[in-house]
């Protein structure tokens, strides 16, 4: 007997997302790999379930139950994979097994459903038709700022994941680096208190900073506008002291010439050091 190994999603939130062939997948299973048990196990609880074997395999065991899960494979086992929640491989250690299994020439078959990063992105309102999915940018304030000026110049639609105690500061530096982009803030996709929340890079920022989302968090931000024209040093650092000589607070001022230009504030504020 063959074995293989199946990739199979499961819902993000709703449990009525679930799949006939993805219940009729796990309960066929020789082993259920997946990244918390009892995560897994509520949902197979859920459905009337009883796995034959329940396997860890996540981050931080990744090198101890590869090779073991090869093994049971090679003796004949299917071995379905599963994520806590979505499609498996996308912030997990799955698609090293899935690279795996290739190179032994081991079947590899998928069960699709829902995905939180393709579900965001369909409800944004932003273009679909090019999109770029980052995961997640780095935790340190500086790591994540260098990798957002990497991306700054892309085309393509951007896809994030972000946990809920960092969304503001990770807005923040978008916000700063990338400009006045229109971008949208998806919490809790498919659950009962699903929020989409659409506008400006620095008015999600705002109101990030003012009401700490929670739940699970995807952000969709539009990518860098071809043949934009760039407005030059001088004329934003005119614009700013205009605003600023009429009273506007220089914050304020920073943000409403972004804004208007298309330019990032942090371009307007450096052009305002640069004419004194």
């Amino acid at each position: 007997m063959k074995g293989k190994l199946v990739v199979c999603a499961t819902p993000i939130g709703n449990l009525g997302d679930m799949s006939q062939r993805a219940i009729s997948t796990l309960t066929e299973a020789h082993v259920i790999a997946c990244e918390d048990t009892r995560r897994t196990r509520k949902l197979l609880t859920h459905f009337g379930i009883q796995p034959r074997e329940l396997l860890v395999y996540n981050d931080a065991n990744e090198r101890r139950q590869h090779g073991k899960l090869l093994d049971r494979i090679r003796q004949g086992a299917t071995v379905v994979l599963v994520s806590d929640a979505g499609m498996p491989g996308l912030s997990d250690p799955g698609y090293r097994l899935v690279a795996a299994c290739g190179e032994e020439g081991f079947e590899v078959t998928v069960v699709p459903g829902p995905n939180a990063a393709i579900s965001a992105l369909a409800i944004s309102g932003l273009p679909p038709a090019r999109f770029v999915f980052e995961g997640f940018l780095p935790r340190k304030s500086a790591e994540r700022r260098r990798r957002i000026e990497e991306l700054k110049d892309d085309e393509r639609t951007l896809v994030l994941y972000e946990a809920p105690h960092r969304v503001a500061a990770t807005l923040d530096d978008l916000a700063e680096i990338l400009g006045p982009r229109p971008a949208a803030v998806a919490r809790e996709l498919t659950k009962m208190h699903e929020e989409v929340l659409r506008g400006t890079l620095e008015e999600l920022a705002k109101s990030a900073r003012e009401l700490a989302p929670r739940g699970e968090i995807v952000l969709v931000i539009e990518g860098t506008r071809q043949g934009r024209a760039e407005v030059e040093p001088a004329e934003l650092a005119s614009r700013a002291r205009a605003l600023m000589d009429g009273g506007v607070d220089r914050k304020d001022a920073l943000s409403q010439v972004a804004r208007e230009s298309g330019m990032p504030r942090r371009a307007v504020f450096e052009a305002l050091l640069d004419d004194r």
